[in-house]
């Protein structure tokens, strides 16, 4: 049974905070951020936001173009870092609020990796024939969490949620192939602790960001059998421009086969990649037969990408 995504949706707080906004809050420049992460603004979520309400915006979206009714939902899988309360879990709080009675509800904490586990744990539930359709959601408030007088993090993160529907076909297609990593060595260099705010060391998540996505993509290439020039799009998570780039040149592939949106969100965690995917299908950027890669790196620390075969019609 192949896992196939028939639906797409994002939802964006309405606040954006600039570079400009930035710099009568903390000390930095508009040209320092932008030559260093690409990055001009960023989504911040209102008081009355959480990250189970912009998840839910971004899955009714996703259920909606999928042509899916909230009876028809299996489970719903939460990948997020951002949680207001431990517990009960953000995908519970997303099955009340969409009314998927029938739905079996989980989270999922890979921080900026998340999304890509999470499609990850949906296939292998499609696969193995215990589910039909699963809702996979990304979400996360990041900015009620950053130190916003630590200027080498608090330019970098913004709110945002994206949510696929995955649902089951015996039509070839969907992830051909995922590769999934984890390196607990190096977890004390990007972390939240549970009281504190977001602490990272940019110089080494630089340098294992773009190892990790580069090997990672080339496994999943390998075991899709296929080779980097099949790719017709990749959507790595949005984190840094010099990353990707870098990313790029290292794997060989064109900047035109590369989809950003980085300046416009900044990064936003698990909620990065499938609010690209649908940018990337507004622009006219995927198309049924093509092949889409999607590569992440994160807290962990942590890696995942994968390979998929598009099929839905956009």
């Amino acid at each position: 049974m192949y896992a196939h995504i028939t639906g797409w949706g994002k939802a964006l707080p309405e606040r954006r905070l600039t570079n400009a906004d930035l710099e009568k809050m903390v000390k930095t420049a508009d040209e320092w951020i932008v030559s260093r992460t690409g990055i001009r603004e960023r989504r911040i979520v209102a008081d009355c936001d959480t990250t189970d309400s912009l998840g839910a915006a971004a899955a009714s979206k996703a259920l909606a173009r999928a042509g899916v009714q909230a009876e028809d939902v299996d489970m719903v899988i939460a990948a997020s870092c951002t949680p207001e309360a431990l517990f009960p879990s953000i995908g519970n709080r997303i099955q009340e609020r969409l009314g998927l009675g029938n739905a079996a509800a989980l989270d999922l904490n890979q921080a900026c990796a998340g999304f890509i586990h999470g499609l990850a744990v949906a296939q292998g539930f499609v696969a193995s024939r215990q589910y039909q359709t699963i809702l996979v959601v990304g979400s996360e408030v990041l900015t009620r969490h950053v130190d916003w007088t630590d200027r080498s993090t608090c330019v970098l993160f913004g709110d945002a949620a994206g949510a696929v529907v995955v649902q089951a076909s015996r039509d070839p297609g969907g992830p051909l192939a995922i590769d999934l990593g984890s390196d607990g060595t190096g977890g004390d260099l990007l972390m939240l602790p549970t009281e504190g705010k977001l602490y990272m060391n940019g110089r080494e998540v630089y340098r294992f960001a773009v190892t990790a996505m580069t090997s990672s993509l080339k496994a999943a290439v390998e075991k899709a059998e296929i080779t980097l020039d099949h790719i017709d799009l990749l959507i790595p998570h949005q984190a840094n421009i010099r990353i990707i780039h870098s990313a790029a040149q290292t794997l060989g592939l064109p900047l035109e086969k590369v989809f950003t949106n980085v300046e416009k969100y900044g990064n936003t965690s698990a909620a990065s990649i499938p609010v690209a995917l649908c940018e990337a299908i507004e622009a006219g950027r995927v198309k049924p037969g093509d092949t889409v890669a999607m590569v992440a790196f994160g807290a962990g620390l942590a890696w995942g990408a994968t390979i998929v075969r598009w099929t839905s019609p956009v």
